[in-house]
């Protein structure tokens, strides 16, 4: 037989045991102190905009061998810097320096990187207000800036 209290008045240590085990579950932990949105540099919105600093090519893990076309960008709200890879065909040619793209997560498991591109969570939606899509598949033009 169990050790849990039985009694008529047994209501409160039993609601004391189990808020004492709640603790113990790491989920439970980071869930009240909120420590997936702190550590995470758009800070749990799901899109944020920043400013290209370099463009960068990933090697893909094992066993594919593709050059994957990323940018290094930093985030306008915070200032932290990330790496954004660029989905589509020839769509890192619209992007360059000193534009600003917005991007958003990738959605990989639980947050983390998706497919074969190591350390990458995030992609480039928008460049300069202008989606990232429809400029690789030539439905419209590149604005000036």
């Amino acid at each position: 037989m169990g050790n849990k209290s039985r009694g008529l008045g047994a209501g409160t240590k039993l609601k004391k045991r189990r808020k004492a085990s709640k603790w113990k579950d790491k989920d439970y932990v980071k869930r009240v102190f909120k420590l997936r949105e702190k550590a995470d540099p758009l800070r749990g919105s799901s899109q944020a905009k920043a400013i290209v600093l370099e463009k960068v090519q990933l090697e893909a893990k094992q066993p594919n061998s593709a050059m994957r076309k990323c940018v290094r960008v930093q985030l306008i709200k915070n200032g932290k810097k990330v790496t954004a890879f660029v989905p589509g065909y020839n769509a890192i040619k619209f992007i360059d320096e000193h534009d600003e793209v917005m991007i958003e997560c990738i959605g990989g498991k639980m947050g983390r990187s998706k497919g074969d591109i190591p350390c990458v969570r995030w992609q480039v939606i928008k460049v300069n207000d202008q989606c990232l899509n429809a400029l690789a598949h030539g439905k419209i033009e590149k604005g000036r800036r």
